[in-house]
């Protein structure tokens, strides 16, 4: 790898692909670390620009320490979200997390920018929430040169978050609530967070800080059933529906191959999801975030 390139584990994900993306605009020379180098070349065509491909096998820590080496800045986009038999919430959040961590110390000169989430906490009931919040504290302590970035609840134009919820209020006749519907979300646009990542990356006077990236509108997980059933054109009974009732469901659905909910989002949304008042945000960034109101998605 060239001296000073960004790299990006997890660079053809969700949020990832985007970063990556606006890195290239930004003029960076850019590396995507994959165990898959060989699908770059197809998004390379989605950024305009190639990329370069680095192997990288968060398993191996030979690979992994040879993939980041030479690096300027190293972005940890990675994100699992349903445990296999050969890997858990636990070996990718915080085992792997540490060992990039640990590379990106070795090499004394490298910035480690690390996705994670509001309501991360050690102290979480479900695995991955709690390995998340693991993972933000082993990497703190691993590498001095840490930027942590915890966004809220992602939506984009093409449908995630309230595009998703508004396919099941068009399906579903009666649609359950988390609870009472309480919770209070600060959906925030990804495209934002992207333009966040690069930010914290370029800025060279934050090694340590932690933001949190919430959009500007706060809203009840009722309120946005409603809006996005008004919206519809369609009256959806709301059904308020008791967390022990989700968490014995996400118990039984984590056997599926693909979840319809999980032991992560239950977790979630027994608290508010929105940026604490004493946090680094977008403000600090030099950030306005967009609206999800002003990009008519609900």
């Amino acid at each position: 790898m060239a001296k000073g390139d960004v790299i990006v584990l997890g660079g053809t994900g969700f949020l990832g692909h985007r970063v990556v993306r606006k890195l290239l605009e930004r003029g960076h020379s850019v590396a995507v670390g994959t165990r898959f180098p060989e699908k770059i070349a197809r998004h390379s065509k989605i950024w305009g620009r190639e990329v370069r491909p680095v192997k990288v096998d968060l398993l191996n820590d030979e690979v992994l320490s040879r993939a980041l080496d030479g690096a300027g800045t190293v972005i940890n986009c990675i994100g699992f979200y349903v445990e296999t038999r050969d890997q858990t919430f636990w070996d990718v959040h915080v085992d792997a997390a540490c060992k990039i961590a640990d590379a990106v110390e070795a090499s004394g000169t490298c910035k480690l920018i690390h996705i994670s989430g509001i309501g991360a906490s050690p102290m979480a009931r479900s695995a991955y929430v709690r390995a998340r919040g693991e993972g933000d504290e082993a990497v703190r302590s691993a590498c001095a040169n840490t930027i942590i970035l915890r966004p809220s609840v992602l939506f984009s134009r093409s449908g995630a978050f309230f595009g998703d919820l508004d396919a099941i209020i068009r399906m579903l006749p009666i649609v359950p609530l988390f609870g009472t519907g309480g919770t209070r979300l600060q959906p925030v646009f990804v495209g934002d967070v992207a333009e966040a990542i690069c930010e914290a990356a370029d800025q060279t006077d934050n090694s340590g800080a932690i933001y949190e990236l919430g959009g500007p509108d706060v809203f009840s997980y009722r309120e946005i059933v409603t809006r996005l059933a008004a919206r519809s054109g369609r009256r959806r009974l709301l059904l308020p529906v008791p967390f022990p009732i989700w968490w014995l469901l996400a118990d039984l659905a984590s056997h599926l191959p693909r979840p319809p909910v999980t032991s992560g989002q239950v977790d979630l949304m027994q608290r508010d999801n929105i940026v604490a008042t004493s946090a680094k945000t977008f403000a600090d960034l030099s950030i306005v975030p967009k609206s999800a109101t002003s990009l008519d998605l609900v």
